[in-house]
């Protein structure tokens, strides 16, 4: 079995898909806050009961194409705690940006505030089309 693994990862075939960085579970040992690849993120997203994605470019980058169903809280803006408060503690979370800085940095304040969120590592263009 680890002999079909690593021909698997040798020669380009199935990768982990969690990027293992980052990763923080809450008291219940279910994982909150996750760095996700493009076909986990968008596997996990399409599996989610409460799904809600976020993406938290600017407004201006928003406008130049998203992934259809986001809505945009730009990270970057003063008011983005004040928005996030407004946001369903219940539901998770699923966060991207254009390179995955901006989201991951976005999760751990969510997460901080009580939040199950993933990001998108990699960013937009990692997402499956």
């Amino acid at each position: 079995m680890a002999w079909n693994s690593f021909l698997k990862n040798f020669i380009g075939g199935e990768q982990n898909e969690a990027a293992e960085l980052d990763n923080t579970t809450d008291n219940n040992g279910a994982v909150r806050n996750e760095n996700l690849s493009g076909r986990a993120f968008k596997k996990q997203l399409e599996a989610a009961e409460k799904a809600v994605l976020l993406d938290v470019r600017t407004a201006g980058e928003f406008s130049g194409g998203t992934i259809p169903g986001s809505k945009n809280i730009d990270f970057l803006s003063p008011t983005f705690s004040t928005n996030v408060k407004k946001l369903d503690k219940d539901a998770t979370y699923f966060l991207f940006c254009r390179s995955g800085n901006r989201s991951g940095q976005a999760c751990k304040i969510m997460h901080s505030m009580g939040f199950d969120v993933r990001n998108l590592s990699g960013g937009i263009g990692e997402f499956p089309a």
